[in-house]
């Protein structure tokens, strides 16, 4: 199978090498040179233009920031849909919004080509190891085919409706994930100013019922004050900017998310959009004066 791969950001060039170590045949894409050459060196051929890398193969992927990257992409002048044939399969694997989803696959569709959304979770770090979290939207024989290469790239394939349910479940994943990392950030920092050691309360509290995947993966960042992203805050903003869009389209009213939100504006204001989602801590730091470092 022929793939081409479009976006080689921090999530896209793991996941890319990790095809390319499956045995894949790739064709690659992006506005960043340097990035291409890189995947290049890694065993991949070199497309100039979203609609090469289109022609080159049977399966294209996209891993782009939001949801106007993709529309850009795909409907855009030399872009995906200007390349691609009937029967071949586009798989966006970008986390925006819903309806963006609806729109692209509904343009596709025109010509005969079939679409799944397949927004993903785990971070560059399991974007590395091949070990991420693939959400899927789109019909169950087409998701079934592409399986065997989707799990290359992660260790848990879900199918979870049609097309928009993958990106609909994944803006779920971030409002549950900035929720937890917002709740640990405010804890840790009343615990280390009331004069409990950050490391001591994160072995006495993983094991118990606040343990999580984002603690296990966060609480160490926090107390190193290490904020490398990671997931960048800014990104976080904008998935929790679809979900608030998207809780207004059906009419669920999203407090909590505002919430966050809006600590993560400030972080923003404050010069922080680039730093890791763990940098939330930050927001608690400065308003109790005392950081939650490791002593």
């Amino acid at each position: 199978m022929k793939i081409g791969f479009i976006g080689l950001g921090i999530m896209g060039k793991p996941m890319s090498k990790n095809l390319i170590k499956a045995g894949y045949e790739l064709t690659v894409f992006d506005l960043v040179a340097a990035s291409v050459e890189e995947l290049v060196k890694a065993g991949a051929g070199k497309a100039s233009s979203a609609k090469q890398a289109a022609e080159k193969s049977d399966v294209i992927i996209t891993m782009l920031p939001n949801s106007p990257h993709v529309k850009a992409a795909v409907l855009g002048a030399g872009g995906v849909l200007e390349g691609i044939a009937s029967g071949k399969t586009f798989v966006d694997m970008s986390s925006i919004a819903p309806l963006a989803s609806r729109e692209i696959a509904a343009a596709l569709a025109e010509k005969g080509v079939e679409m799944l959304d397949a927004p993903v979770s785990g971070g560059e770090p399991k974007a590395i190891e091949g070990t991420l979290s693939i959400m899927v939207g789109g019909k169950k024989e087409v998701f079934d085919r592409c399986v065997p290469f989707l799990s290359k790239m992660g260790s848990s394939v879900v199918l979870c409706g049609g097309i928009g349910a993958g990106n609909t479940t994944k803006l779920a994943n971030q409002i549950i994930v900035a929720l937890n990392i917002a709740a640990m950030s405010e804890a840790f920092v009343l615990a280390s100013k009331s004069g409990v050691d950050p490391e001591t309360l994160y072995k006495a509290i993983r094991g118990g019922l606040a343990g999580s995947t984002v603690l296990d993966a966060k609480a160490p960042m926090v107390m190193a004050g290490n904020f490398k992203p990671g997931f960048r805050i800014e990104l976080h903003i904008k998935d929790l900017a679809n979900a608030i869009e998207t809780g207004h389209e059906v009419g669920v009213p999203l407090p909590l998310t505002s919430q966050v939100m809006e600590i993560m504006q400030a972080l923003k204001v404050d010069g922080k959009a680039g730093n890791d989602h763990s940098g939330i801590v930050q927001f608690y730091e400065k308003l109790a004066k005392f950081e939650a470092r490791k002593r």
